[in-house]
């Protein structure tokens, strides 16, 4: 078969995005969007004027915000990504939305299922789209992936296998609590909302890990329990894994390449007959949750039915359980 890809970006309808926080992922934002679809970043905030100039500079942006306030003020602006830490993304998501943007948060969401409640909650009362920047829900190798299982090529999906590790303890964000760190929220979250993607939020949340002296989660180990399939998804921030995640039906088993929640490529061994491969070809990758989020913009919607407020909810919740089940209090909860 020729699974469907998912639409193409660049046909997505225009959109001003203003960015909230001047960081490493919101570089290549800027760099996605206005080289690969109709919408153009416009404006960038930072808490320091200085810190908003240079970004502006490096990366083509027409604006530079001395404060985060100053960003969702400005009338220019239409949509926020925000894109600053996971302790940070409630209030800068409610800080956009009561200025009436439209807002994209950078994964996880938020910290916990009740502050993304809130942000939904919000945005529903304020009628704006919001959704997490879950970019590879997007992207299309995972598109043809869900148009593959979906074709009854590999039968009834029995096991989920997917783990997510890179060496990244050393950096500060990652070991403090007061910023949400540990493996979970920022790893994890990937091989957690992959499950999601492919076979529903689970009926059972099990988890058991270790955690480094500040109190954040270092390794984790998870088991989603489902009526008729199991999901294995690991995570750690001590060490560089596969990155790769399986998918095994009645009939056959996908294998997704690393880095599998990245653009990339997977391949179908059905039990009868040759395996095959779909590898599409990818440049960037932030360009389709963007055009997503201006397709639904343009359409007078609130939310995408492909990460649903419901799903957001879903994960969060998820992550509560794991959280709890190791042991892992944030500061303020």
């Amino acid at each position: 078969m020729t699974p469907d890809l998912g639409p193409d970006p660049a046909d997505a309808p225009p959109l001003r995005w203003g960015i909230l926080a001047a960081g490493g992922i919101a570089r290549k934002f800027a760099a996605d969007v206005p080289a690969h679809t109709a919408s153009s970043v416009v404006a960038v905030g930072s808490r320091s004027a200085e810190r908003a100039e240079a970004f502006a500079e490096a990366n083509g942006v027409g604006r530079a915000h001395g404060s985060y306030e100053e960003l969702v003020a400005d009338p220019e602006v239409e949509a926020v990504y925000v894109a600053s830490p996971h302790s940070e993304h409630r209030d800068h998501a409610l800080l956009a939305i009561e200025a009436g943007k439209h807002v994209l948060v950078e994964k996880s969401f938020t910290r916990n299922a009740a502050e993304a409640r809130e942000v939904l909650d919000a945005a529903r009362e304020r009628g704006v789209f919001a959704m997490e920047a879950m970019w590879s829900r997007f992207l299309p190798h995972m598109a043809a992936l869900r148009d593959v299982i979906g074709s009854g090529a590999i039968g009834d999906v029995v096991t989920l296998v997917a783990s997510h590790g890179q060496a990244i303890a050393h950096v500060p964000r990652m070991a403090q609590p007061e910023l949400a760190g540990g493996a979970l929220l920022d790893l994890g979250i990937y091989p957690v909302a992959f499950a999601f993607d492919i076979l529903g939020e689970p009926r059972s949340v099990h988890a058991t890990g270790q955690l480094t002296e500040a109190g954040v989660d270092a390794t984790l180990a998870i088991t989603f329990g489902y009526e008729a399939a199991v999901a294995q998804l690991s995570t750690t921030m001590l060490a560089r894994t596969h990155n790769v995640a399986e998918i095994a039906g009645t009939a056959g088993r996908i294998t997704a390449e690393a880095t599998f929640f990245a653009p990339g490529a997977f391949t179908v061994h059905p039990h009868e007959g040759e395996p095959w491969r779909v590898a599409p070809e990818v440049v960037g990758g932030f360009q389709y949750q963007a055009a997503e989020v201006a397709r639904r913009v343009h359409a007078g919607e609130l939310e995408s039915p492909l990460r649903s407020w419901a799903e957001i909810i879903g994960t969060q919740t998820a992550m509560d359980s794991i959280r709890r089940q190791v042991g892992v209090v944030f500061p303020g909860e």
